[in-house]
């Protein structure tokens, strides 16, 4: 209940007018003010009229502002019941100490990571992870300071799944998705603000040719989330490069092992065969030990 509203808001604000769309960072920064007023006195709030709020509910599907108001309310229910660790962590956060930096630092990876154990969507999830099992190809794009994370899920999904590809820019080229068109691609995205130009029009032209889209990024706004197909939000610490890590490598560690387990007799196969492979071609240190273990 409380992602549907913002699952629709995503899924057709692209469609909406601007004065619509005001009424939407309302709806997803405050819907409290949606829950307690009425359709008139948003039209003040947004310098709309009451008309567009109407015509808003209408566009989301919606039969009118009380179904799209009695929603909100249940959703802000329960909402209330998950917002403990990051509000908690706010309310008594101070300015880093030289003294006592680390304590304060994992104080804060802690409590967003307790944030996205509480708010975790499991029905997404598991068509997440169905989809990364079910897909023919994979293509992984993130640019910037994304490449980091992206490069990670990438390897991983290759040595756990095969057929994985890392997306790199202007360098690569997609001539994959023009020749494979009937297999089942899926790309996942991984962007945060700001935003590259490069990741945005990666994702809309591989959405044009037919592929699934998985955006990792911020929220309902970011301009990856309004083509995509499932859209895995990541609340993180500002700024995201610098302070956002180890809550947005949690989510993708997540999506591994959701694969490992749901695909756990293909997954150890891959391994097996990925270790032998690798062990003629590297040479490693206490190579009796296993690399790889789904449990």
């Amino acid at each position: 209940m409380a992602q549907l509203v913002k699952e629709r808001i995503r899924k057709q604000y692209g469609k909406l007018t601007a004065s619509q769309k005001i009424i939407c960072k309302i709806a997803i920064e405050k819907p409290s003010l949606l829950a307690i007023h009425t359709a008139k006195k948003i039209a003040e709030f947004t310098n709309t009229s009451e008309a567009t709020v109407i015509r808003f509910c209408y566009a989301l599907g919606y039969s009118g502002y009380t179904e799209l108001q009695e929603e909100i309310k249940k959703s802000l229910l329960i909402g209330d019941q998950r917002k403990g660790p990051i509000q908690k962590y706010r309310d008594t956060e101070v300015t880093l100490d030289l003294s006592n930096y680390a304590h304060q630092v994992m104080e804060s990876d802690i409590a967003y990571l307790q944030q996205g154990l509480q708010q975790m969507d499991y029905t997404l999830l598991q068509e997440v992870v169905k989809s990364i099992v079910q897909a023919n190809r994979i293509v992984v794009v993130g640019f910037r300071w994304c490449h980091i994370p992206a490069k990670w899920l990438f390897s991983a999904l290759n040595a756990i799944k095969g057929n994985t590809h890392l997306y790199t820019g202007a360098v690569d080229n997609a001539d994959y998705f023009l020749t494979e068109r009937d297999q089942e691609w899926l790309v996942i995205a991984i962007s945060f603000p700001r935003h590259p130009s490069e990741t945005v029009a990666m994702v809309h032209s591989a959405k044009e040719l037919g592929a699934k889209i998985l955006a990792i990024t911020e929220g309902e706004f970011s301009p990856i989330s309004q083509v995509a197909d499932h859209l895995l939000k990541i609340t993180t610490p500002q700024p995201v490069a610098t302070s956002g890590m180890p809550t947005l490598f949690s989510m993708l560690n997540v999506l591994i092992k959701g694969v490992m387990l749901h695909d756990a007799e293909n997954v150890q196969k891959r391994l097996q065969h990925y270790d032998e492979i690798s062990s003629k071609l590297y040479s490693f240190v206490g190579e009796d030990e296993e690399d790889f273990s789904i449990f």
